[in-house]
């Protein structure tokens, strides 16, 4: 991490935030149980392969770590990225028709079940319930010095871009401005108020692809 910037926030330290998230895990974890055994069925028939899918994030500071979901594309879609066009700008990829996410990924994501097995990140303490967007290593290694101010918290499930626009915020500079005004506005009644409205979003569907 580049020297001169910012490196600890109170929302690191919180007993309270800590405690949510342990919380939050256990209890995330023991959906992610009961809704795995259908989900791994659907997922195989659709596209056979591997149930899970793990990527190298990084997290607070830049401490990478393995994140963990469901597997929503075909297997070994990381080496087709290159194939895919980019449809969003600065250090993030998006594309909104992707065709190497399945059938059943696109019921996945559009559910945000694909992310239940974050819940595990969580109660290991490399992820928060409520945070910023985990980066890739790939994206952090061009980050310019105000990017880095973004991974002063940990990374979350969920976060002001999944409440402000999820899939439809495109521009990178916007989800880390997104990221700076959640550390400013933290508390810890702002993090269950993001949770909140974080599930209606997920129940309405909006902004997801």
């Amino acid at each position: 991490m580049p020297t001169g910037v910012k490196l600890e926030h109170p929302s690191v330290t919180s007993l309270l935030k800590r405690g949510l998230d342990i919380l939050g895990g256990l209890v995330g974890l023991i959906i992610t149980a009961i809704i795995s055994i259908p989900l791994a069925i659907a997922i195989q028939i659709d596209n056979p392969g591997p149930v899970f899918y793990s990527q190298v994030r990084c997290g607070h500071r830049g401490k990478t770590f393995r994140m963990w979901k469901f597997r929503s594309m075909v297997a070994d879609a990381d080496k087709l990225k290159h194939l895919v066009q980019n449809e969003a700008q600065g250090l993030v990829f998006k594309n909104k028709n992707d065709p190497r996410i399945t059938r059943v990924g696109r019921l996945l994501r559009k559910t945000s079940l694909d992310e239940f097995p974050q819940f595990l990140n969580v109660l290991m303490g490399d992820m928060s319930l409520v945070g910023t967007r985990p980066p890739t290593v790939d994206e952090v290694m061009q980050y310019e010095k105000h990017h880095w101010q973004r991974l002063n918290v940990k990374p979350g499930i969920t976060g002001e871009w999944q409440v402000r626009g999820r899939s439809s915020v495109n521009d990178f500079e916007d989800i880390v401005n997104m990221d700076l005004s959640y550390q400013e506005q933290w508390s810890f009644f702002y993090d269950l108020k993001l949770l909140l409205e974080t599930v209606l979003v997920v129940l309405y569907r909006k902004g997801a692809y």
